[in-house]
């Protein structure tokens, strides 16, 4: 009886552990997509999320040169001058599809519309010499 209580307490403590640490968060997390995928079959919902995933590392990545800029203003540095980003390889990121302003505008009806919009602002912008479009 001993083992079987120890077992029990085994089995309650790592349940709490999960509760307590990212077992919780990951469980939420994992609800929060299934239910944002809906009817969506897999194979097309990996797009959607790939597709914001690379939304938000270009706009984290505009968002720190931008601040660099910002700072540089006396210098001369223009944060709205789309050149300034594409000299060292990153993208310039229109208002209307920088992140900060799609999260304000998630809860719109239209926040589909507004994420296809920030994709397509972005296409074409890093093309290869030589590579067709």
């Amino acid at each position: 009886m001993a083992r079987g209580s120890a077992k029990n307490r085994e089995s309650g403590a790592n349940q709490n552990a999960e509760n307590n640490g990212n077992g919780a968060f990951e469980a939420k997390l994992w609800a929060t997509a299934d239910a944002l995928r809906n009817n969506m079959d897999a194979a097309e919902y990996k797009h959607v999320v790939l597709g914001l995933i690379f939304l938000k590392y270009i706009s984290d990545a505009f968002e720190a040169k931008h601040t660099e800029l910002d700072a540089l203003r006396a210098q001369g540095a223009d944060p709205e001058d789309p050149d300034e980003y594409r000299a060292v390889s990153i993208f310039w990121v229109p208002p209307e599809a920088r992140w900060a302003h799609l999260k304000s505008m998630a809860p719109q009806p239209t926040i589909g519309q507004l994420i296809d919009d920030a994709h397509a602002s972005g296409s074409g912008q890093h093309r290869s010499p030589g590579v067709s479009p």
